[in-house]
């Protein structure tokens, strides 16, 4: 089969609520987890099951990237739709880039001021990159060094890389682009590929992209047609509900503390629940939120949009509207968010960390997210092209 006539033609035109709402979601949930002391990390789904909101991000990326980029490969050709991919990790790469540097630059002037006790540049393990820039500037911008806390973008990388072999098996037969995905993930949860995190040490990266692939080409796999959606049946909401609800004795850590058995058996399951690698426990426990989010919203997301007229229905369509409109600008909402997190970690170093503070940080953070979502589709509508 051509490259022309590649089955991700198939892929939809245009962009699903469902993708953005819980994308959106997903980019609150972010920014809640990545503020230092911030308590209301005690309440985002990581802390009562395996997977959490990084599974969300990846798996609507892969979604997003089935209607994006599947159609320049359908419509252009293997080679134009890979000069895309390429070029948008050329993008993705340089946010990563410039991301590390303002925050390095950051933690730096607060540490420079003299005035706080605390090492911000200590907090984010940044010594090494201050104290040998010769050696760790090369090792940055070549992926070689990637501090925990900047390993998402290049994760992401990894696997857009990856999209362009994947198609071009897919186009071959469809169980030859399935058996490279989970022979790659295979390997990676048995620590056979992985990509070296600083030049000292043998610690990998924090995501490792051959695992993490396995949940981005599944949701590019069921937006792009390749795989069929679910059948809409009570029996596995029922067994999806049961999935999530039998993993919070060994997740939810009120309860690991209370119960010692629990927590041995949360230790010995570590390897099917392991994060870097992507455990296979993970990929479970997300198929079954995702496919309750599923159920939940609805065909083509009818569920979501409330169609009254009353208080409760206008005021939903338009929290309804900063979502979609939150999660349609995941990236520029993303860096913006993890540079604006540990500023708003170091106001809250400056109070009592009280539960007012606490909602004070997080809701002004709400806003500005939404105000950078806000933006950044305004930029990208490019009003300047229109007529006056």
């Amino acid at each position: 089969m051509s490259a022309q006539t590649a089955p991700v033609s198939h892929a939809p035109t245009q962009r699903d609520p469902r993708l953005d709402f819980y994308r959106g979601l997903a980019m609150f949930i972010i920014l809640i987890a990545h503020i230092p002391g911030n308590k209301w990390t005690l309440w985002i789904p990581a802390r009562f099951g395996f997977s959490d909101a990084t599974e969300i991000f990846v798996f609507c990326s892969g979604m997003a990237s089935a209607i994006a980029f599947g159609r320049s490969f359908a419509n252009r050709g293997w080679l134009l739709g890979t000069a895309r991919v390429l070029f948008r990790c050329w993008q993705v790469y340089w946010a990563h880039i410039c991301l590390f540097l303002v925050i390095a630059m950051q933690m730096a002037v607060l540490d420079n001021t003299g005035w706080f006790e605390k090492s911000y540049i200590g907090s984010l393990n940044l010594w090494p990159f201050f104290n040998n820039p010769q050696v760790q500037l090369p090792a940055l911008m070549s992926l070689t060094y990637v501090p925990n806390y900047f390993d998402v973008l290049p994760m992401y990388i990894g696997i857009l890389l990856m999209m362009p072999i994947v198609v071009a098996l897919r186009n071959l037969h469809l169980f030859a682009a399935i058996a490279f995905v989970l022979g790659i993930w295979g390997l990676a949860n048995f620590d056979v590929i992985q990509f070296p995190a600083e030049p000292w040490s043998d610690r990998e990266w924090f995501f490792n992209p051959f695992g993490w692939q396995l949940i981005f080409f599944t949701g590019f796999a069921w937006m792009a047609g390749w795989i069929p959606a679910p059948p809409r049946a009570l029996w596995l909401a029922g067994l999806s509900l049961l999935v999530v609800l039998a993993t919070v004795p060994f997740a939810y850590f009120r309860l690991l503390s209370a119960y010692p058995e629990l927590r041995e058996i949360s230790n010995a399951i570590a390897f099917w629940r392991e994060k870097t690698d992507f455990g296979l426990f993970r990929y479970i426990h997300f198929l079954a939120l995702a496919y309750l989010g599923w159920w939940v919203a609805g065909e083509g997301g009818h569920r979501l949009m409330a169609t009254g007229q009353n208080i409760f229905a206008r005021t939903w369509r338009k929290v309804l509207g900063v979502i979609l409109k939150v999660g349609q600008q995941s990236l520029a909402v993303f860096v913006f968010s993890m540079m604006l997190a540990r500023l708003l970690g170091f106001a809250l170093d400056q109070t009592d960390k009280s539960a007012l503070d606490q909602f004070l940080a997080n809701t002004i953070g709400f806003a500005l997210i939404i105000g950078v979502a806000y933006l950044a589709g305004w930029f990208k509508s490019q009003p300047w092209r229109r007529k006056a």
